[in-house]
């Protein structure tokens, strides 16, 4: 009964459409400014590494990886990974994506402490997303104490999923203040081209806050499960 339970479109479809919208109008964004080259003609990875020379970022290594938007940096290893298209091109949205993930490069350098924990949470949070769920599951077909027991120990870890979500957002919302801060003060693109930049970037924030009320309402029917049963 617990798979067709009908409440779970309720709590599970808005944020499922939030999302949908915010994939349709990133991947329109950043078509749409790829294909706008910038003035100054500097790519992806050389706006990347002006931002971080600009830093007193010398030990980051900036490369190429597979993918369509891969793009992200790797704390542990200092690398700023770009998907090729990112890392070639002299576009809009090259230069925006590169500059947001310089600005997570800038966050580390300086101790940013949402940086610091979203970072201590990833092994927990890649065992609650997978292991949170199907405890919570066998807790709801499994009857008396220890059924309690599972439900809500699955529900503590798929938590940390949620938290981790909200933890992401002022992450990447002041990685891209960042960079559209240094993307016109280092003379990458102009104030005229940064409307492009806005748009591919403000795109790409949405995703996180979809991804972070997916997460929430996805807990929150998890506990309306439990208060059903009690």
């Amino acid at each position: 009964m617990f798979y067709f339970d009908p409440l779970y479109f309720v709590y599970a479809l808005p944020p499922m459409l939030l999302g949908l919208w915010a994939q349709y109008r990133v991947k329109s964004a950043f078509k749409k400014y790829s294909q706008v080259p910038t003035q100054s003609g500097i790519n992806g990875a050389e706006a990347a590494r002006r931002i971080l020379e600009r830093g007193g970022i010398s030990h980051v290594k900036v490369e190429a990886t597979h993918g369509m938007l891969s793009d992200h940096y790797d704390p542990r290893h200092k690398t700023l990974r770009l998907s090729e298209d990112v890392y070639a091109q002299s576009s809009i949205a090259s230069v925006g994506v590169a500059a947001h993930e310089a600005g997570h490069a800038l966050q580390d350098k300086t101790g940013y402490a949402p940086l610091q924990l979203r970072s201590i949470m990833v092994p927990t949070v890649s065992i609650g997303s997978n292991v949170g769920p199907i405890l919570f599951m066998a807790g709801m077909f499994l009857a008396g104490t220890l059924g309690t027991t599972l439900a809500w120990a699955g529900i503590a870890l798929f938590g940390s999923t949620a938290l981790f979500a909200l933890v992401t957002l002022p992450v990447e919302f002041d990685a891209s203040r960042r960079a559209k801060e240094l993307l016109v003060s280092q003379g990458i693109v102009s104030r005229a081209e940064m409307q492009g930049v806005n748009a591919v970037l403000d795109a790409a924030a949405l995703t996180y806050v979809a991804a972070a009320a997916q997460a929430i309402m996805q807990l929150v029917y998890f506990l309306s499960i439990m208060n059903r049963r009690d």
